[in-house]
């Protein structure tokens, strides 16, 4: 595997973490805290991976891949860029907090938290993936 691939690594682990973080909450509603529990420590640690490719691909590449679609299709393509952009940076402290709060068993702060946590993460996790489609795929 080379630095090349890593994108495609990235949408496959933002997509895995989107699967992990909606079987965990099917679990929570169905009470099933050891089941929800893994799940959610999935999601984590494959967030934490993509971090890991994902800067490790940013910082590793001398060019950047622009975006070649046009007219509404580019307006699209930045409106979720930017709106992802901004949510992912929300990600890590809230997934750690959550993450730290559910482990402990503080289950009123946990939920508290949880409940922002969970959509923000779930959009940057599945607008990863179609950033990644527009980018290198439908307009590439």
């Amino acid at each position: 595997m080379s630095v090349s691939d890593l994108p495609t690594v990235n949408a496959l682990l933002n997509t895995l973490s989107a699967v992990f973080l909606v079987t965990g909450f099917v679990f929570i509603r169905q009470k099933k805290i050891p089941q929800h529990r893994a799940m959610m420590i999935a999601a984590f640690a494959t967030s934490t991976v993509f971090l890991a490719t994902y800067l490790t691909y940013h910082f590793s590449v001398e060019m950047v891949t622009r975006f070649q679609g046009e007219g509404t299709a580019r307006i699209v393509y930045f409106a979720i860029l930017i709106s992802h952009s901004l949510l992912a940076v929300a990600v890590p402290p809230l997934a750690i907090i959550t993450l730290w709060r559910g482990l402990k068993m503080k289950v009123e702060r946990h939920r508290r938290v949880a409940r922002w946590t969970l959509p923000i993460w779930m959009y940057t996790s599945v607008t990863g993936v179609l950033v990644y489609l527009m980018l290198y795929h439908f307009y590439a």
